[in-house]
């Protein structure tokens, strides 16, 4: 027996029925292989054979083309041919073909660019996503709300005079109470911004919630939002939209977190909107340090919308410093005003109840 010709002992089962054929295996260099015995013989394309299995002292192939054909042929074939059947990959075709050593540095270079792209990708893509598809999204992300956004005619003129007080640029952006009991406010894509009732309720003057909503318009006008987002949920909310679950999709809004230097930022456009419009940034010192003083001044132990931001106590400390001791400030709001945007939510009959659970 040679490696340009040799016949061995072979057995299989022809996949049709359950007979098993003893007989020999013939190959002469060609690309097929033959096996026959007595009654039959049967031409194999090599490139038709599948490694099956390993058995004691033997080899079992199977065929593409007949996925139950078994060929069991003795392991010590000679060399020459068995270099043209298919062999056992013990990792996957390009592991073996490289080793496992280097296949192993391969994939840690590749998961280490991949995580350097995964961090930097949001702040040089957030910025360059296209209006039009940060709309979309916003919108996708309002409707999770459903019908949980409190309207009334006296609350939605109040809201949109706040607004229009610190927000005077073009395009508008456009705002919302949710009635969601947290101490929370977000500002979604396509310039979006959601108070949440339970940061309403906490607010003692409307110069407070000019604060709030200055500090989020920033986040809009300086575009920190896609960039947030792009780093809380990664590049599949871009692919999937919002979530499906109310819950769900007000969690990850409250969690969702900006670098330091955006939320300072965000605070720096809103007390030059505040100085621009007369409104008093003691307002906003007072609900920080209110927050200071009810959730301690470290950042781990604030919940909510003032978790993620630098501590109240600096934000406190940072719009009284803004303000001017000799200016008689007017308010923002009448009382009236102010009372009818903080009943929004108990006032609509037609909004729903958030359920966290």
């Amino acid at each position: 027996m040679t490696d340009e010709s040799f016949e061995v002992a072979a057995s299989w089962y022809d996949g049709t029925s359950a007979i098993r054929h003893e007989g020999a295996a013939r190959w002469d260099r060609d690309e097929l292989l033959l096996v026959q015995n007595s009654g039959a013989t049967v031409a194999i394309p090599l490139d038709d054979l599948v490694y099956g299995e390993k058995l004691p002292g033997a080899t079992v192939y199977r065929r593409k083309s007949t996925p139950d054909f078994r060929l069991r042929l003795p392991r010590d074939l000679p060399p020459g041919f068995a270099a043209h059947l298919p062999a056992h990959a013990e990792y996957g075709a390009w592991v073996d073909r490289i080793g496992l050593g280097k296949a192993a540095m391969a994939f840690a270079a590749a998961s280490a660019v991949a995580v350097a792209l995964f961090l930097t990708a949001p702040d040089w893509l957030g910025p360059r996503i296209p209006t039009s598809w940060e709309r979309n999204l916003g919108e996708a992300m309002v409707g999770d709300f459903g019908g949980r956004l409190c309207s009334t005619p006296a609350g939605d003129a109040a809201l949109a005079k706040l607004l229009g007080r610190v927000d005077p640029g073009d395009p508008k952006v456009r705002s919302g109470v949710a009635n969601i009991d947290m101490v929370n406010a977000v500002a979604l894509p396509g310039a979006q911004v959601l108070l949440f009732d339970g940061l309403v309720q906490q607010a003692e003057s409307p110069e407070e919630l000019a604060g709030v909503l200055g500090h989020e318009v920033g986040h809009v006008r300086e575009r920190h939002v896609m960039t947030a987002l792009l780093r809380q949920f990664g590049l599949s909310i871009l692919l999937s939209g919002a979530n499906s679950g109310i819950g769900d999709t007000a969690f990850g809004l409250a969690q969702m977190g900006y670098s330091r230097d955006a939320e300072r930022e965000a605070d720096e456009y809103a007390r030059a909107r505040m100085a621009e419009s007369d409104i008093s940034p003691l307002g906003a010192a007072g609900f920080f340090e209110r927050m200071a003083e009810k959730y301690g001044d470290n950042d781990d132990s604030l919940f909510g919308w003032v978790a993620s931001h630098p501590s109240a106590g600096e934000r406190a400390r940072l719009y009284r410093a803004a303000a001017d001791k000799d200016e008689d400030f007017p308010p923002v709001l009448s009382d009236a005003e102010f009372k009818a945007l903080k009943s929004m939510c108990e006032d609509d009959p037609d909004v729903e109840e958030f359920e966290f659970f």
